[in-house]
Parts: C-alpha cells; structure tokens; sequence
C-alpha cells in the first residue's frame, strides 16, 4: 500500500501542473481548452472593431499586449484590409491578495487584533506578531486584460502610428504560445 501511495501522489501532481498553463492565443472560451482566457472581438463599424485579450494569472502583462496586437492584426487581414490603427488602448490589472490560514500546524492560539494596512485594508489576526512569532504569508496574484479599438484600411500606412497588419503577423506569429493540439 504504501509503494503505491508515493508514485500516486507525484502522477497527481504532474496533473495538476499540467492544468495550470499561461493563457495561450486562442478564441476566449476555447472548448477543451487547459488554460483560462484568449481574444474577443466585436465589429463597431465598418472598418472599425474592438478587440480584447484576457490573460490568466499566469500570463504576463508584456504577453496580453503582444496578442491583442497579433488579434488586431489577423483580424485585420481576415477583413480583407492592409493596415489597422489601435485607438482608445488599455491595460487593466486585477490583483487579488491571498493569506495562508490563520489556524493550523505552527499557528496556535493566541491574542489576535484588528490591524489596518495600507493597500490591504483592515483585518484581523496576529500577522506579523512579534510575541508569537506568527508569519506573514501574503500572496498576491495578477491578471491582465487588453483591449482597444482597430481602425482598418486599405492601400500604404498612412501614418507612423498605423501598423502593416501582414508584417505585425509575421513578426510576432513565431512567438505566439498555441493551444496544443491546434
């Protein structure tokens, strides 16, 4: 029974690790997809679409933007248009602060406090507490959303703030992460 038990546990570790992917360039609700996340895009006009990635936790900041540009891009091609040119850009980060329990082994009981924080607000416990030497574990994670509005047309650039969809596509295309199996 208990050879069993270690080869057990290390399988279910390497599945779970195996879930836990950074987002990679796909359709946002991807079925069957490992990993949270992906690109949206809504036609506004004729030549004009908003366009969004969504990162999980484990997709950096840097990743969300270099995909909504390859987005903005394909998508642009797949409209039968040359160049594009994001307007109204933006990045929102969502952080979400987690706290190892306060009970278990090694915490014990003691007196505990209100206490305030700057950035976390109030809480309660005994984080930190110099009498009892209890830790301060806090974790913070982060995802990223990007997103702006494309405007499309046909022809040269017409300024340096346009970008040649054809050439964004075969520039970042390589560093694109896919879905497996896709």
């Amino acid at each position: 029974m208990k050879r069993l038990v270690l080869p057990l546990l290390a399988v279910a570790g390497l599945a779970l690790a195996g879930c836990e992917t950074a987002t990679p360039y796909q359709p946002i609700g991807l079925h069957g997809s490992q990993a949270s996340g992906g690109y949206s895009d809504q036609q506004i006009e004729g030549n004009r679409w908003r366009v969004t990635f969504a990162g999980n936790t484990l997709t950096s900041r840097e990743t969300v933007e270099r995909y909504l540009l390859y987005r903005a891009a394909e998508l642009t091609v797949q409209q039968g248009f040359d160049w594009f040119t994001p307007t109204d850009r933006n990045t929102d980060k969502q952080t979400d602060t987690y706290v190892d329990p306060l009970y278990g082994p090694g915490y014990g009981w003691g007196p505990r406090w209100g206490f305030y924080r700057r950035g976390y607000g109030w809480g309660y416990g005994r984080w930190g507490d110099p009498f009892w030497g209890a830790p301060l574990d806090v974790n913070q994670v982060s995802q990223y959303q990007a997103s702006a509005e494309v405007i499309m047309g046909k022809g040269p650039k017409p300024t340096e703030h346009a970008f040649d969809a054809r050439s964004v596509i075969e520039h970042l295309g390589p560093s694109l992460k896919r879905p497996t199996g896709s």
